[in-house]
């Protein structure tokens, strides 16, 4: 299948929605429609540097991250395919910026009140829900909240129970490939118009999606060593063949990187056989 190119992307392609979104004058209104709050000024840290210089092999790039005036951050997501994962990475995310927030040693009421939300072109929950809002509850009794200062919110694209705004659900409309009618939505559609043409986005767009390969042949080498190292019983010396296609040379030299490198994991040894290939 062909890749994509930058004209061919929607605001449901996550490139595409980070890009729009680091215009304040589309991202800070969209908060607001999905919070029902006023936000004064938003900004812009530099979350996605820390976690390129830190995961660079692992391929983890956030869409959208910022923080306001009173001492918040949000997390924006888009997510197009079904993932059972769902919360788990939500989790994940979580834990991305609260080690941003403190460094290691610093007092825990640093921590900033966050938000993570993911915008869903389906319905994870399946109760036909616009908007799924989860705190942390206590079991025996709901009415009590762990009050960590901490907030996840699934948006469903394709929702219908639910009071929301006029912007939100054209927005909601707009995502799913619909008309756009409102006008914050239709600047968002010539956010998006004008970023498939501009040449300084095409190339950024570009240098990521020849990273996203570099991950995809990272991980597809990191499967290969992760399967070696738990059969190597299975492995048949006559045919040279193991029943997950791997030919007796890529076994050896796998075995052989596995043995001379015991305290990498598999994404470090995928980069050393990627390197000398």
């Amino acid at each position: 299948m062909a890749r994509k190119t930058i004209r061919d992307l929607t605001i449901a392609d996550d490139f595409m929605f980070g890009a729009v979104m680091t215009n304040p004058k589309l991202c800070k209104p969209l908060l607001e429609y999905i919070l029902n709050i006023k936000i004064e000024r938003i900004e812009y840290p530099e979350l996605q540097k820390v976690i390129d210089e830190r995961f660079e092999s692992k391929g983890i790039r956030l869409d959208v991250y910022i923080e306001d005036d009173k001492n918040t951050v949000y997390n924006i997501e888009i997510q197009t395919t079904s993932n059972k994962n769902l919360p788990k990475r939500m989790r994940y995310y979580q834990g991305l910026i609260d080690l941003h927030i403190i460094n290691k040693g610093e007092d825990y009421i640093k921590l900033k009140k966050s938000y993570v939300i993911f915008i869903c072109t389906y319905d994870p929950f399946g109760e036909e829900r616009y908007i799924y809002t989860f705190k942390n509850r206590c079991e025996e009794n709901a009415g009590i909240t762990l009050d960590d200062d901490t907030l996840k919110i699934v948006i469903n694209a394709q929702g219908i129970k639910g009071d929301i705004s006029g912007e939100l659900k054209d927005t909601l409309n707009y995502i799913m490939g619909g008309v756009p009618t409102t006008p914050y939505v239709k600047n968002l559609d010539k956010a998006v118009v004008g970023i498939r043409n501009d040449k300084e986005w095409e190339e950024r767009f570009m240098k990521l999606d020849l990273r996203d390969r570099e991950h995809e042949r990272l991980g597809e080498y990191a499967a290969k060593i992760s399967l070696v190292r738990k059969n190597k019983d299975k492995f048949d010396e006559n045919t040279g063949i193991v029943v997950f296609d791997l030919s007796k040379e890529e076994y050896v030299k796998i075995l052989y990187y596995i043995n001379s490198n015991p305290d990498l994991d598999n994404y470090d040894i995928a980069e050393k056989l990627l390197d000398d290939e």
